[in-house]
């Protein structure tokens, strides 16, 4: 905390402290030191009740009001007794005089903190009126109100703060400088305007408030506020130049069990792969192999070593220092295999015995357990353009096979197989997380050729042949995936002629007839889903 100036006028003593905190944290070993300079202890419900059950005097705040609480605890604090004795100004006569004149006395600590309304609203199930139930009002009040008269009032509202504050006290005669008080008032403003923010946010995107909306990009909100605390300082950004760090709670979504902290774009890989293997989230033993946010090779099989070793054959010159993510406990054989080659980043949802005392050899790997992401969380995607942000919903996990499947549109003469649909289902599933332009050939739910990020569909198209053909992958009998729309029919006619039976695409070309002929004459079943899934 900033340090008093010789030219500031003397602090006034704390005196009387208001306790009021839903996170209970510290509170008690904090009062006891407040006790010990002789500070009176105001409280309210069960930050009262756990100061006493330690042994310690506390007033409750009804004593002070002369009124209960009421509305099942939800007004305790909204009273003048309170709230003059904070916005009282301690060198105005006229306050002092109206605080004399009402029987009110000068309230100089508090320590509140709020309602865990952000927490709440993480969890999917949540619903409105359970959300609105842990809007804190009286809390946010008090605090704005002591920050406000930051000159005579101290204001708490973080645990780690508490052993700070107690120091100072103890040290300057139960005085806090100027410079603290001020300190303190910043973090409270930054407090409440989170807390808002997140109240607001929830509102303008739970779809209670918005209604449907006048026109596209209408439900989204406005304006698009976020306010975030910055979790951590990264080395570098995503290059050694460029200063980094992160801000949100992403341990939400996972825990880092070994290595080094995440750097810049650890992070970026690591939520590309747990968005990816989310789509698996339904699926047998999967295993995804990423290299710059991009798969290098994705399979399902019988068990989770195999479908580790056919994803590696799809590339295997790609994945040394890559990615590697599964959507099951990893087992001891599967780790082995991944062991065999420099891996940065291991995830999976859990680990079998031994197998972490396995993977943590290496000093330099990342081991991370993930939990599911919720099909629902985080909504909007943001990204920074020149000037400002664009904002738009997230393109969301695809829903299990059979309602996938509901909305898929065969306008071929002939029909997938049972085989092909199933293949057409996992590549539609991978292509979705490979960046535009983007092919994808799978067979027996196995990558065989990725193309990311071509300038055209057919010089993808001619990447993925090529990944294939340096693996020794054959594709006669595999299936096609393409993020957006085939603009001509020579990129079907190039798939077929390399053995694909069966394609799946949004559609929606002005070309499209000129396609399905095209996947006619070489008999070739296609699937039109009507969504495409580019990711630039």
């Amino acid at each position: 905390m900033p340090s008093e100036s010789s030219s500031s006028p003397a602090p006034m003593p704390v005196r009387r402290a208001l306790l009021s905190v839903y996170d209970k944290t510290g509170i008690v070993d904090f009062a006891r030191r407040l006790t010990a300079l002789d500070v009176e202890l105001i409280s309210t419900g069960g930050t009262a009740a756990t100061l006493r059950d330690a042994g310690l005097s506390v007033t409750d705040v009804a004593e002070v009001t002369g009124v209960p609480e009421v509305l099942d605890g939800r007004v305790k604090t909204l009273h003048p007794a309170i709230h003059a004795g904070l916005l009282a100004r301690r060198t105005h006569e006229e306050d002092q005089a109206a605080l004399d004149e009402y029987d009110y006395a000068p309230i100089d600590l508090v320590a509140c903190n709020l309602y865990p309304f952000r927490e709440v609203i993480q969890d999917p199930e949540t619903d409105l009126d359970t959300a609105m139930a842990h809007v804190d009002i009286g809390g946010p009040a008090m605090i704005r109100a002591a920050a406000k008269n930051h000159a005579g009032v101290g204001v708490v509202t973080t645990p780690g703060d508490y052993a700070t504050v107690a120091d100072e006290l103890e040290e300057n005669e139960a005085r806090l400088s100027p410079g603290t008080r001020r300190a303190l008032a910043e973090q409270a403003f930054a407090l409440t305007a989170a807390y808002d923010r997140s109240i607001h946010g929830y509102l303008s995107g739970s779809g209670e408030a918005t209604g449907e909306g006048s026109g596209p990009g209408e439900d989204l909100p406005n304006p698009y506020q976020v306010h975030l605390p910055r979790s951590k300082s990264l080395r570098y950004g995503e290059n050694p130049h460029q200063d980094g760090a992160l801000y949100g709670s992403p341990e939400r979504f996972f825990e880092k069990l070994h290595g080094e902290d995440l750097s810049y774009n650890n992070l970026l890989d690591t939520s590309g792969a747990l968005a990816l293997i989310d789509e698996f989230r339904d699926a047998g033993p999967t295993c995804a192999i990423l290299k710059h946010t991009n798969p290098c090779g994705v399979a399902t099989a019988g068990t989770l070593e195999a479908a580790w070793q056919q994803a590696f054959a799809t590339d295997t010159q790609s994945p040394y220092g890559g990615i590697v993510v599964v959507n099951q406990a990893l087992d001891r054989a599967t780790a082995e295999a991944i062991d065999e080659i420099f891996t940065e980043i291991v995830i999976a949802p859990e680990f079998e015995s031994g197998v972490l005392d396995l993977l943590t050899e290496r000093d330099r790997r990342r081991v991370i357990r993930h939990r599911a992401a919720s099909r629902e969380s985080d909504r909007l995607a943001v990204r920074s353009v020149l000037g400002g942000l664009l904002v738009q919903s997230r393109d969301p996990v695809l829903p299990p096979s059979t309602e996938l499947r509901e909305h898929w549109d065969v306008p071929t003469a002939r029909a997938p197989s049972e085989q092909e649909e199933a293949d057409l289902d996992f590549a539609w599933r991978v292509v979705k997380h490979v960046k535009s332009n983007a092919i994808v050939y799978v067979r027996d739910q196995s990558t065989l050729g990725i193309g990311a990020g071509q300038m055209s569909r057919i010089d993808a198209s001619e990447l993925a042949v090529f990944k294939a053909q340096k693996s020794e992958l054959d594709l006669t009998g595999s299936v096609v995936a393409s993020d957006a729309f085939f603009p001509f029919a020579d990129g079907l006619e190039a798939a077929a002629a390399e053995g694909a039976r069966a394609a799946i695409q949004p559609g929606g070309s002005i070309r499209d007839d000129e396609v399905i002929q095209a996947a006619d004459r070489h008999d070739v079943a296609m699937i039109l889903t009507g969504r495409r899934h580019f990711r630039h």
